[in-house]
């Protein structure tokens, strides 16, 4: 490979790294090209990409980031491949659970693809160990629909209240007129 076939190869991948807001680094050795063939299969079907990089590239586009990228180091030894997702955080983190239940891992093998390193949103996630937190992370998107549901919470408290008690405070106001009316 020529140095200007590298250089256009860390180019796309440091727009790629700015183009979508999550993408993992995992390890996929000693799978089989069937297995590769499935998982980079429901990678597309959900909106998804998975490519193989040398290491090297992969740390030269990263530091085109800008932000600090000096932990991704540790992930970035052996095989590595990137999947890339523009949707939430967490959708490669499931992503990849979801494989391992479809490919039937034990709970005492190492699961292949296995995660390496994830950037998420400038957050550097290094090891194995942080799949299971990274699937419960919460994206922008969903935050904000909390955010508004909590906002909105309140207001609608308050309608609902009114709304039903309408009659009943209608009924309170006529029976303090009459009050007056007798007592006036």
């Amino acid at each position: 490979m020529t140095r200007e076939e590298k250089q256009d190869l860390v180019n796309e991948l440091s727009e790629k790294f700015q183009s979508h807001n999550a993408f993992y680094i995992t390890d996929a050795s000693t799978m089989s090209v069937a297995k590769i063939n499935d998982f980079r299969r429901l990678c597309f079907n959900r909106g998804m990409e998975y490519k193989v990089y040398k290491n090297t590239l992969i740390r030269k586009a990263l530091d085109t980031l800008g932000g600090d990228t000096a932990e991704m180091d540790e992930a970035l030894k052996g095989q590595s491949g990137i999947l890339f997702s523009k949707e939430s955080g967490n959708a490669p983190a499931k992503l990849l659970k979801d494989f391992y239940k479809q490919q039937n891992y034990s709970k005492t093998a190492v699961p292949k693809p296995a995660l390496k390193g994830a950037y998420i949103d400038s957050g550097v996630y290094v090891g194995v160990n942080q799949l299971e937190m990274l699937s419960t992370i919460k994206g922008k998107q969903e935050l904000l629909g909390e955010i508004i549901g909590l906002l909105q919470s309140p207001a609608k408290n308050v309608i609902s209240a009114l709304s039903s008690g309408g009659s009943k405070l209608a009924g309170i106001l006529k029976t303090l007129s009459e009050k007056e009316e007798v007592a006036g």
